[in-house]
């Protein structure tokens, strides 16, 4: 079999440790536009093949991004060996994040993880270490809600009668804790280091907290951890959705970015004694560059047309959202766009939704940061007042209006190839568009006979 490397006998033994321990299978994700894992399973046997670059794709179209070309070059999925996991939910398999590139030599314009890397290596030659903490939302629920075509989905627990929102409520956690459970322990075993879960404000929503790391192991963790979401449901006879806004009288779904740098002792350069309120000089320069490039994030932050049902100031029974509308920072100010916590020392961008492709979303955030440092940028003062009503930009309203300034963004050109610059915003303007095309019931209510 072809291979980008040579065998490796360290390879080969790891493959026979991992047979004697019961694994049959291996396979290498490379991730997706969308964020999902694609990957071909070879036996464990062919572990060394896999790692040294034997599998190769044609991902243009079945990667949510391009068209289809059956004359395109195969591109090889390398495998990075500090990624292995042993899958919980099934021990015949182990998992590894993958690099995508023509031949091992040149990184695939269109692989999130490649785009990413990136910028972990510019962001070292800065002498900055960058960590990332998630923080990610989800909705559960009964499928024989989908089957029946009901108009409503249930919940795997019904929290209703909870007023005036089931957050944080015990009984609505411990009626949910057979899935939490489950899903507790396989990331356990996966070595996320998790603090904390519970019910949120949406009735059938959960969040997860666990530990941050370097960024890219945080994005790599994230493909994991949405994979033990969907699983932890199928055996709980349960669907997940990482969709934003399942219904416009919910609380939407966000993953807030805690992003942070280290210098490569892991010190944290955020904190500072000396600085303003706490924090260093560094720290508000790098929310500046994600202020400036804010709208331009927006596109990858919020990347489908349902993640601007979430970016609203209410919700449809006039409550307040919790979601961030406009391009504004402050210290414990959950209004914001992004917030400077007092118990951590990362800024949260809380912007950032439950659909965004962790990889592209850091490697822009994580750019516009270091372009705020480069530059000297200054924030400005931090608001202590409801942002909603401030008189200061607001995100894009659309996804069209995001991938507009996405497009017009210089930055956006020195993070991506042209080639994903060109796809991306095609396959988003397309989205768009078809949205724009549907006549849905609420509109028909509204105009059919008032018009």
């Amino acid at each position: 079999m072809d291979t980008v490397h040579d065998l490796s006998a360290e390879h080969a033994e790891l493959a026979r440790d991992l047979a004697a321990r019961g694994v049959k299978y291996a396979m290498a994700g490379w991730i997706d536009v969308l964020g999902r894992p694609k990957s071909k399973v070879v036996p464990i046997g062919h572990l060394p093949n896999l790692l040294a670059g034997s599998e190769r794709y044609t991902p243009r179209g079945m990667g949510g991004i391009g068209h289809m070309n059956p004359i395109e070059e195969e591109v090889v999925g390398i495998p990075d060996p500090e990624t292995l996991q042993v899958l919980p939910w099934d021990r015949r398999v182990v998992w590894m994040a993958a690099d995508m590139s023509f031949g091992g030599r040149e990184p695939y314009a269109l692989c999130p993880r490649s785009i990413l890397r990136r910028q972990v290596e510019a962001a070292a030659e800065m002498g900055y270490v960058c960590q990332l903490g998630v923080e990610p939302e989800f909705y559960v629920f009964r499928p024989e809600s989908l089957e029946r075509g009901a108009g409503r989905l249930i919940p795997m627990a019904r929290s209703e009668e909870i007023k005036p929102s089931p957050a944080y409520d015990v009984e609505a956690s411990l009626d949910s804790l057979p899935f939490l459970d489950l899903m507790c322990s396989y990331l356990e075993e996966l070595g996320f280091g998790v603090f904390s879960f519970d019910a949120e404000g949406g009735e059938g929503q959960y969040e997860f907290d666990f530990a941050h790391a370097p960024v890219l192991r945080s994005a790599d963790r994230i493909t994991l951890f949405r994979l033990a979401v969907r699983q932890a449901a199928k055996e709980c006879g349960l669907v997940a959705t990482f969709m934003p806004k399942p219904y416009a009288d919910l609380w939407g779904s966000g993953a807030h970015f805690n992003m942070s740098l280290e210098d490569p002792s892991g010190r944290n350069l955020f904190r500072s004694e000396d600085g303003r309120n706490g924090w260093s000089k560094e720290t508000y320069q790098f929310v500046a560059g994600v202020l400036h490039h804010a709208p331009a994030l927006t596109a990858l932050a919020n990347p489908t047309t349902n993640s601007y049902r979430r970016l609203v100031e209410r919700l449809a029974d006039g409550e307040i959202s919790w979601a961030p509308t406009k391009i504004s920072y402050g210290y414990n100010n959950r209004s914001c766009m992004v917030r400077l916590p007092a118990n951590r020392p990362a800024i949260e961008n809380r912007a950032v939704d439950s659909a965004a492709n962790t990889y592209l979303t850091a490697a822009y955030m994580l750019a516009a940061g270091l372009d705020g440092i480069r530059r000297g940028m200054d924030p400005g003062e931090a608001r202590d007042d409801l942002s909603y009503l401030a008189d200061v930009d607001r995100l894009p309203a659309t996804l069209l209006d995001a991938v507009t300034a996405f497009e017009n963004d210089p930055l956006t050109s020195e993070v991506f190839h042209e080639h994903f610059v060109r796809d991306y915003a095609e396959m988003k303007r397309g989205e768009w568009e078809r949205a724009n095309l549907e006549v849905g019931d609420g509109e028909r209510a509204t105009y059919l006979l008032n018009l």
